[in-house]
Parts: C-alpha cells; structure tokens; sequence
C-alpha cells in the first residue's frame, strides 16, 4: 500500500518504509501500525500543501524472512527511512541489515533490547542507527511491578510468559527482579513456548493451585484471551494485569469480551483520554477507518512526527541518500524532544531507548479506561 499528497512543483519527498504483518495472527497490530502511519503522513502532507513524505507499507506476516524479503522491497522502491517494522523478531533480523546499509530506522512497537542493542546486557554495544518508540521489555517489566506494588494490587502473584519470545520472557526477568525489590511474591511462573501454546489450562491451573491472587500475562493478546477463557471455565477469578502486548484483545474475532472485564494493561496510550491531541488523533482515525486506535496506532502516528522532527532538526533533504540521511538524524535523535500521543517530553538516549512514562489503564464495560 502507498500513500503520498502530491503538489505541482513540489520538491521530491523523503520516502519512507513501513513493515508489518497485515496478515495472520498479529495482523492486529500491523494494520494499526499501517494505519496510524498513513494518518500521519497525509496530515503532514496536507498542512505543508506538497508531499514531504511518500509512503509504502509491506506485509511480513510477523515473520523474520518475510520481513527481509519486505525490507528488500522498500530498499528497491528507494526507501529513505524506516519506520518499522513492528514485532519483535522480524525486526532484530531486518535491524541487522539496516546496520549493513546505513538506513535509519525507528521501530514503532517493537520492545526487545535485542532491536536496538547487538548484546541486550551492555549498552554500549548498540546499533547506532535503530531507535524505538515504545517501551523497552526491561522498563514494562519494571513498571508492571512498581504499578502493581504502588497501587495497592494483590502482592501473591502468577506469571505465565513465552519463554521461547525475547519479548515475553525480557519483561518477566526484570518484573521478577523488581517483584522482590518491592516486596511482591511470585508464588508461580508458569512457562510455554511458541510450539505449546495450544492449551494454556495447565499453567493457569497452577497459577491458581499456588494461590495466585493476581496473573500478570507479559504474552501478546492472542494467548491471553486463551488464558481469560480457561480461567473462566474453571471458575478461577485472580486479576489479570498484562503489558502493551495484551491490545488489541477486545478486537479478537469470536472472542466474548466480558470475559476481559476488570484486566488491567501498561500502555503508552488511551483513546479516552481527555487532553486535545488525544481526542483530534481519535476522531481522525475514526473517520478514516471506522473503529477506535490502538497503542499501535498512535505509537506509529507519533513515529512519523519523530522522523519528521528529527530530519528538520538535521536539516536533511530529500535529495540525500538514505546513508547520509541517517548519518544527519542519529545524532538529531539525541537532542529532540517530542510531545506525542504516547508520551509528553519523550527524548532518547544514544542506544536508541525511549524516555517516556507509562499509563495504566482498565477495561470497564467493554472499554479502556484510563487509571490514575
């Protein structure tokens, strides 16, 4: 898919790349990345009245080698920029190539270290040239607990991650250092991997033998709602509290959504949420797409307006390669700060880490609600 304004007379416009899956089982996410980036884009297009930026959009089925192939793509259509792709592991593959081209990019979601960092225990040794938006794993995982610890939430606590998943089993090694440091019990930490998945009873039945009071799901929505289901069929009713992996739950197909009354998810965003910019980026997206953004969404909105941010404050051109444009915004990222949908006075550190803080928020009569 690609979007561009166009303008006669205009100056040629930065292209930009975007990956994600469209299809399959975390098309979820990719389609509200793809979404909130078009936004973006034509709301940029449309107020400087020329095309500044030129988009296209591949699927990678959240797939590492289809994301290469995707990124191949983009690369042959004259991508400038990337701003993707979208989960985790296809981006830790398609990172390593961006290092090898010298092409910028700047993932909306995806919030492994192993993104932005050749060794996730030594920041010193990151790419130079990838950037996030979103949370990192470790700063969920410590949020989670502290949010948990510091909002009077059960303390006896089960886990169940994917330990086969950098994303899932990154934010349970640091939520479990920072359950102890705040006086939290982990009385279960139930494993499955990406080829176990397919009946989740077992370690909720664990979670609930051990006396569980409180189920944190550092999972992707998908395996949660399997988790909601069960819980429900044995009768178990801890709280659930996931991180912003679990968005996009109350969009599953089929899925009876009261049964995620009460689950409580960290996330950089909440539609309802009062403040203008909030409610201006809601209202856009809902006329352009006809239902309500998502974290993903507005996480990938914001990517765009870094980008832009970080090549004005470079004073880069669109006549400039894609090299020499990334060697002109790296250091620009380091001295911006943006006040976006997903964070106010969001900055970054050299490894490529966004400064920003979380929200909670609470699903309430089939909606998120924002928590103080």
């Amino acid at each position: 898919a690609s979007s561009a304004a166009t303008a006669e007379g205009s100056a040629a416009p930065i292209k930009l790349g975007g990956i994600g899956p469209t299809t399959g089982g975390n098309a979820a996410y990719g389609i509200a990345v793809q979404q909130g980036t078009e936004l973006a884009v034509q709301e940029i297009n449309e107020a400087a009245g020329y095309t500044v930026f030129e988009m296209q959009f591949e699927d990678d089925e959240s797939d590492p080698a289809t994301a290469l192939n995707a990124y191949n793509t983009l690369k042959d259509w004259g991508m400038q920029v990337l701003a993707g792709p979208v989960t985790t592991t296809p981006s830790v593959a398609v990172a390593a190539e961006t290092v090898n081209d010298n092409m910028f990019m700047l993932t909306p979601s995806a919030s492994s270290l192993s993104v932005i960092l050749n060794d996730t225990n030594d920041e010193s040794t990151a790419r130079g040239n990838v950037f996030q938006v979103c949370f990192t794993d470790p700063n969920q995982g410590v949020a989670s607990a502290d949010y948990i610890a510091d909002n009077g939430l059960p303390t006896k606590i089960g886990v169940i991650y994917d330990s086969s998943d950098a994303y899932s089993s990154g934010i349970f090694e640091k939520f479990k250092a920072e359950a102890e440091v705040k006086g939290l019990e982990i009385v279960a930490a139930e494993a499955f991997t990406a080829d176990n998945k397919a009946d989740l009873s077992t370690q909720l039945a664990k979670c609930q033998e051990a006396g569980a009071e409180l189920v944190f799901l550092p999972i992707y929505y998908q395996e949660a709602s399997q988790i909601l289901i069960a819980s429900d069929k044995i009768g178990y009713d801890p709280e659930f509290f996931g991180c912003d992996g679990m968005d996009g739950i109350l969009s599953i197909e089929g899925f009876d959504t009261s049964l995620a009354e009460g689950l409580m998810l960290l996330t950089p965003f909440a539609a309802d949420a009062q403040d203008e910019k909030t409610q201006a980026f809601v209202s856009a997206y809902e006329a352009a797409y006809g239902e309500t953004p998502n974290q993903f969404a507005a996480d990938a909105y914001d990517s765009v307006y870094v980008v832009k941010a970080a090549i004005e404050a470079a004073g880069a051109t669109p006549d400039m390669s894609a090299s020499d444009i990334c060697d002109a915004i790296v250091p620009a990222m380091t001295q911006i700060t943006i006040d976006g949908l997903t964070g106010t006075g969001m900055t970054w550190n050299e490894a490529g880490e966004p400064e920003k803080a979380p929200k909670a928020v609470k699903i309430v009569n089939g909606a998120y609600e924002m928590q103080d």
